[in-house]
């Protein structure tokens, strides 16, 4: 899955504030009713599919998956290319009357400008893994 763009226009429209500074970037700041400053000029996205939040913004590339239902040393994690790749699987076990066997894998493209070398993941106790880098 690639989560570069929002899947429509917010309800509210566009967002011309972030869509303008790139586009005109010797403008001081102010196009009719929309003015912005340097940090904005990086549009932000985020999206929200089931089991995962990605988010990319000024603070950085963030990605959360639930994964509740696997225990750390079930889950991995690694950059390949241009994608933060993770996978999960457990064999058999024991739900309710009967096994189950879970198993899945997930790939979110990196956006250009984030620090793949500083990406860190970690697993809260809720069984939220995230995923996280600063942009360069």
């Amino acid at each position: 899955m690639d989560f570069d763009l929002p899947p429509s226009l917010p309800v509210s429209g566009i967002p011309w504030e972030r869509v303008l500074p790139p586009l005109f970037p010797r403008w001081n700041g102010k196009v009719g009713p929309y003015s912005w400053t340097p940090t904005e000029l990086l549009i932000p996205v985020s999206e929200h599919t089931g089991a995962a939040q990605v988010t990319c913004d000024h603070n950085g590339f963030t990605v959360q998956v639930d994964v509740k239902h696997f225990s750390p040393e079930e889950l991995l994690v690694k950059v390949v290319g241009d994608y933060v790749v993770v996978e999960g699987k457990h064999e058999q076990k024991k739900d309710g009357s009967g096994l189950v066997t879970r198993q899945f894998n997930r790939r979110y493209r990196i956006p250009n400008g984030v620090d793949i070398m500083a990406l860190e993941s970690a697993m809260s106790p809720e069984g939220m893994l995230v995923i996280s880098a600063p942009l360069t």
